[in-house]
């Protein structure tokens, strides 16, 4: 296939154009006007993309897939007015310009997997989640629901869409886990407030797995809970971090110093609970890599 991906740069698009690649897949990255487009590397070439015009370049053309992944970091940045701001352009503005370039088009791409998150539910507690489940309503929460609504518009056009809600993403070279592991490198770290939150994680072999998966099975639509089926509480994640590093866990976060540090986005990020399940991924068959946490932390850190 020949397959646009938007977002290519970052840790999870890095990977996946990679492994595309590797699979004997055309994979065109979409580059905007600030970056330098090249001619091409063995893993793909350069598209000149700019979200603002909804310019796209003409290598772009005769696409069979698109896989959008472009969005600001959730957690690089208290989340100040300014912030917030740049989170909703950055996904909401850019989904929507990369449909309307796909409307422009005369032979239409057949899918498209566009990134959002489980932060859709919100904090739910020890409420089991499925793509079924009623969505939040905290800033995170409304943000995801207007991102993928940009995206569900390409089902107008004809083409499939899938919505891939990513939990923490496990990676040995970026992400969460080296920050989660920073505190225990020292000794100094522990479970996250009261540790009883629910912590809805899945690998990046995973995630990429997931994302191949969705692009060449046609039966996948709307809405995946791309986590693994074993979510564990953050007590539990923190004993088998710390066990995993061979590092003691002796030193909890409150939350109050949490929310003073990051404010809101302590509570979104760090305290709520989301207890979320694979259902869809589980029925449409599958096969996670790592299913349980203690092996795939063992597979992770081997890595780095």
């Amino acid at each position: 296939m020949k397959i646009l991906v938007a977002g290519s740069t970052g840790l999870l698009g890095t990977a996946l154009v990679s492994a595309l690649a590797r699979a004997g897949h055309t994979v065109c990255r979409l580059v905007r006007p600030q970056s330098t487009v090249g001619s091409g590397t063995k893993e793909g070439f350069d598209v000149a993309w700019n979200p603002e015009t909804g310019e796209l370049g003409g290598a772009g053309v005769g696409a069979d897939a698109v896989v959008n992944l472009a969005g600001a970091s959730i957690a690089d940045g208290r989340w100040t007015a300014d912030r917030k701001k740049l989170l909703r352009t950055s996904r909401i503005d850019t989904t929507r310009a990369l449909v309307e370039a796909l409307a422009k088009m005369n032979a239409r791409p057949s899918v498209i997997v566009s990134a959002s998150a489980i932060g859709v539910y919100g904090d739910r507690g020890d409420e089991t989640l499925t793509e079924e489940s009623k969505p939040g309503k905290d800033f995170l929460a409304g943000l995801t629901q207007e991102w993928e609504a940009e995206a569900l518009k390409a089902e107008a056009l004809g083409i499939r869409v899938v919505l891939a809600r990513f939990g923490i993403i496990l990676a040995p070279a970026g992400g969460a886990l080296p920050k989660m592991m920073l505190p225990f490198k020292f000794g100094a770290g522990g479970r996250i407030g009261n540790g009883q939150q629910w912590m809805s994680w899945v690998t990046i072999d995973d995630v990429v797995g997931i994302l191949r998966f969705a692009l060449e099975k046609t039966s996948v639509k709307r809405a995946i809970n791309t986590v693994a089926p074993q979510p564990v509480q953050n007590a539990e994640f923190t004993k088998m971090l710390s066990a995993a590093m061979h590092r003691p866990a002796l030193f909890p976060a409150p939350a109050f110093a949490l929310r003073l540090l990051l404010g809101e986005m302590a509570d979104a990020l760090l305290l709520s609970s989301q207890r979320v399940a694979p259902q869809a991924l589980e029925k449409l068959g599958y096969r996670f890599l790592h299913a349980d946490l203690s092996s795939a932390l063992a597979t992770v850190l081997a890595k780095t």
